[in-house]
């Protein structure tokens, strides 16, 4: 390449430069910036995955050195005992002074928060680096529900199963594959406990791939109506827990354990939700180096995770400059480091740093109307829950 064409590029670069200055740089920003110095923000956010602790630790680290905003995040074993809490507080009247400043949230979780008023502002408005989220992705809906500005877009998350393909010959991409695998090698597959999340995406990852008609599974379910659709699903598993580890009789309690059992050799596949975490555990010893990700045929249950400001927040322009660090390239492209986390970005690819891995890996199905997954977990508790 010519000095020319490199003088070329930079001046591209440069000029580029100027307009994410000036947002940066504006009054009503920098008076953000002024108000949040100082403040404590508390982040209630699942807690069940070293890699995403290690990579809130470094995020809380570095927004301290350059903003002076401490950043706590609230390891939980589910998000909904954080909602539900900020309910009662709205109940009671405390309309300020919570003790939850910001949520990591989607889905039923979301449109709850949604429904029953426990969101601050619209809010994203306000954040420069939204200007740099890739608007081709399914980020204005969270579970068929309009985000309205009430979150913001984290990441991206696509359903898989990491096989190890040592004994696993013939991969079983649909349903019905996967129950005749599970039938001719029993005790060697299994999924977490609903409504633990990698357990209820497994049941709605299967119900799509069972169904011929998946529009209704994107309104909201009446009764009738789960009935009917979600029938094929009730056989299959009836069909498929008696050939599952402990007989279908006991279930692991969340995705780590999936994995351990594989890593274990007990198993020969493990739910995810992260398209890189086959890749990465492999390449960090482990997972056997036979493992790698399988989805369904038909595509990948997809969806996008979101941060939310509760409507008491007592550090609303602290957790403001959170979430716009945790949307910069910089926050964006090491959370996408399989190395650090293997979340997708959800920014445009130009702001990212050549090799940085695509939002979306596999063929996209979206998420499910959040009235599903509520109705799915109640049954499966009904059937199989002693």
């Amino acid at each position: 390449m010519t000095l020319r064409h490199h003088l070329v590029g930079l001046l591209a670069l440069l000029c580029a430069l100027p307009a994410l200055a000036a947002d940066d740089a504006s009054p009503t920003w920098q008076k953000t910036l002024h108000s949040a110095r100082g403040e404590q923000v508390y982040l209630h956010a699942w807690g069940g995955s070293e890699e995403v602790n290690r990579y809130l630790a470094w995020a809380a680290q570095t927004i301290k050195q350059r903003y002076d905003v401490t950043l706590v995040p609230v390891k939980v074993a589910d998000i909904a005992p954080s909602v539900a809490a900020l309910q009662a507080q709205k109940i009671v009247g405390k309309n300020s002074g919570g003790s939850i400043d910001l949520l990591w949230v989607n889905g039923a979780n979301f449109k709850s928060l949604k429904e029953h008023h426990l969101l601050g502002a619209p809010f994203t408005a306000e954040l420069p680096n939204m200007a740099l989220v890739d608007n081709t992705l399914p980020l204005d809906k969270d579970f068929t529900v309009p985000v309205d500005g009430l979150e913001a877009p984290w990441g991206m998350a696509q359903f898989n199963l990491m096989v190890d393909k040592a004994r696993v010959a013939a991969l079983p991409t649909s349903a019905s594959a996967l129950l005749a695998w599970a039938k001719a090698h029993p005790g060697r597959f299994t999924y977490p406990k609903p409504p633990q999340f990698h357990g209820s995406s497994f049941l709605k990852q299967m119900l799509l791939d069972l169904s011929n008609d998946t529009a209704p599974l994107y309104r909201p379910a009446d009764a009738a109506t789960f009935k009917r659709v979600s029938a094929p699903l009730w056989h299959w598993l009836d069909a498929l827990h008696p050939a599952l580890w402990r007989s279908g009789k006991l279930f692991p309690t969340g995705a780590a354990e999936t994995r351990q059992l594989l890593d274990d050799g007990e198993l020969d596949m493990a739910v995810s939700f992260n398209p890189q975490e086959a890749a990465y555990a492999v390449k960090s010893g482990e997972l056997p180096a036979t493992v790698e990700a399988m989805v369904m045929q038909k595509g990948a249950l997809t969806n996008a995770h979101f941060l939310a400001i509760p409507f008491n927040a007592t550090s609303r322009a602290g957790a403001l400059v959170v979430i716009n660090f945790l949307l910069s390239p910089e926050a964006q492209a090491r959370k996408a480091d399989p190395a650090m986390w293997g979340d997708p970005s959800v920014l445009k690819p130009e702001y990212l740093p050549k090799g940085t891995l695509p939002a979306l890996r596999f063929t996209a199905r979206a998420e499910l109307h959040p009235s599903w997954q509520t109705l799915l977990e109640r049954e499966w508790a009904r059937r199989y829950g002693q």
